[in-house]
């Protein structure tokens, strides 16, 4: 069979499921994201159809993957920081009033009571008046799901051919229920009736109606509310909200309450020194614990050298979060292994969780604990390119071990790890699971605006407000992640630098 046969049926086929994609993600109001999806797949077909092509579709994959998967996400994530997208303020202005103007309620002052009453297979409703008399009556009706027609036009019972029978009772009336919710009985020359109960077909009255300049009014009271864009609220003279609002652009707003809200200011500096402080010590912690046992690892008069080197890889080899479970029941202040310990020498038991410093000082014990094995087996092997006859000469001048260590060992190894130690600080800086999981940012700060913890750092604090205390402000968020990708970007560039630097030394 000639392959042609074949590919162009298949390129015709996902060619139109590209275009559907595209035309979905149009029809949900994103034509900029659909217009880019449209460039995506136009692009595809151009390389990989193409001969003169060729040699782009190795370049292809990963180009648009690295679109997808990583330009994307910062390019949307830095529009939201200019919105006041949350969770009061997740649509659209036309789906934030077509909601209002779908709102409406039972008028239970002109409802019906109703009874339902066999007719051969079919069973026929009668809607009766406040005194029980039945004043109208519908035609058969199969009540099966998908059988019954949705709209019904009911007729007096003196012109109904039917004979009103015992109607059936509550237990039977319950099991047609799915079916009665689904009904609209139309009143000839009057309203539309709606299920509204166990015993009762009511009018649908709305709430809102529509004024053509884009505004909605109130039934009840008259009051208009017009989208006010600055806020993305319906809003009326008096300056009232309806909920839901709607999402707008607010310029720099989220970014002018990082930095010039005094209630807001004050907890975001603090957290954003203590990720700084907690990034910083964690790195310097785990250096010098790390270099010191490769060190002291690369003694060669050390007996059992291979089992203390393989006893002090094990915290790197148990996944993270197991590990700061454990020790989130070693450090608890009154069951604690630690505190027990503490309290049988010296009589005292510290609140870890509950005192911002203690907090703080157990987070860098454990991210201590974490994070040593990996300097340690980075030292290990960069001890191995020392060359020996360097310690030999220093034997020689009678140096001892320290005078190695700081003369000759750690500027030997400190250049090539500079770049690795820089990476441990941005990884350090973004570490949402140990805060997260140990003390998920508390003890927090008192009297805030948003709920913020001592022990949180900006990723976890950014969590926080999109995701839980403060009523999922996305918007505000974006704005910290765009900060906080500006900084990791920044390290990243120091990183590349030092790189370079260590390359064109050797």
């Amino acid at each position: 069979m000639n392959p042609a046969f074949i590919k162009w049926p298949l390129t015709a086929l996902l060619a139109a499921a590209c275009l559907w994609l595209v035309m979905a993600i149009i029809s949900t109001g994103q034509i900029a994201w659909g217009l880019g999806a449209l460039g995506l797949f136009a692009t595809a077909f151009w390389v990989y159809l193409s001969k003169a092509n060729f040699a782009y579709r190795y370049l292809f994959p990963g180009i648009a993957g690295m679109l997808l998967f990583v330009a994307f996400p910062l390019v949307y994530t830095f529009q939201l920081g200019f919105t006041n997208y949350s969770s009061t303020n997740l649509l659209t202005e036309e789906r934030s009033r077509a909601y209002l103007l779908d709102q409406s309620e039972f008028d239970e002052e002109e409802a019906l009571g109703y009874s339902l009453h066999p007719d051969g297979k079919e069973f026929r409703l009668v809607l009766r008046d406040a005194s029980g008399n039945p004043v109208w009556v519908t035609g058969p009706l199969a009540l099966r799901s998908g059988k019954t027609p949705p709209v019904i036009t009911p007729q007096p019972p003196a012109e109904a051919s039917f004979a009103i029978g015992e109607p059936l009772g509550l237990r039977e009336l319950l099991t047609h229920r799915q079916v009665l919710q689904q009904l609209q009985v139309q009143i000839p020359n009057g309203p539309e009736l709606r299920y509204a109960g166990v015993r009762e077909f009511a009018p649908v009255k709305r709430l809102w109606k529509a004024v053509p300049d884009g505004s909605v009014q109130e039934v009840a009271s008259g009051v208009v509310y017009s989208p006010n864009r600055d806020t993305g609220f319906f809003e009326n003279l008096a300056g009232e909200r309806l909920q839901p609002g709607f999402k707008v652009g607010i310029g720099w707003k989220n970014y002018a309450r990082l930095f010039g809200d005094p209630d807001f200011r004050g907890p975001f500096f603090s957290i954003f020194i203590w990720t700084v402080v907690f990034a910083g010590l964690t790195v310097l912690f785990t250096t010098a614990v790390g270099m010191a046992l490769a060190v002291l690892l690369n003694w060669e008069g050390l007996r059992g050298r291979t089992v203390y080197r393989t006893l002090l890889f094990l915290p790197y080899a148990v996944p993270g979060f197991i590990s700061i479970l454990v020790f989130k029941g070693l450090f608890n202040q009154n069951f604690g292994e630690i505190n027990a310990i503490l309290a049988a020498l010296l009589g005292i038991k510290p609140a870890w969780f509950a005192d911002p410093l203690l907090a703080k000082v157990m987070i860098l014990i454990v991210n201590t604990w974490l994070g040593y094995p990996y300097i340690m087996i980075l030292c290990s092997g960069l001890l191995k390119s020392i060359p020996a006859d360097l310690y030999e000469a220093s034997a020689l001048a009678g140096a001892g071990p320290l005078t190695n260590f700081f003369k000759i060992t750690m500027p030997q190894i400190i250049k090539p790890l500079t770049p690795l130690l820089i990476s441990a600080f941005a990884f350090n800086f973004n570490n949402f699971v140990l805060i997260a999981l140990l003390t998920d940012g508390r003890p927090d700060f008192l009297n805030t605006k948003l709920p913020a913890g001592q022990t949180d750092i900006l990723v976890s604090y950014t969590y926080r407000i999109a995701f839980r205390d403060s009523g999922q402000d996305f918007g505000l968020a974006a704005a910290i992640s765009t900060l906080i990708f500006i900084l990791v970007a920044l390290l990243s560039i120091v990183n590349l630098r030092l790189t370079k630097s260590n390359e064109q030394g050797r």
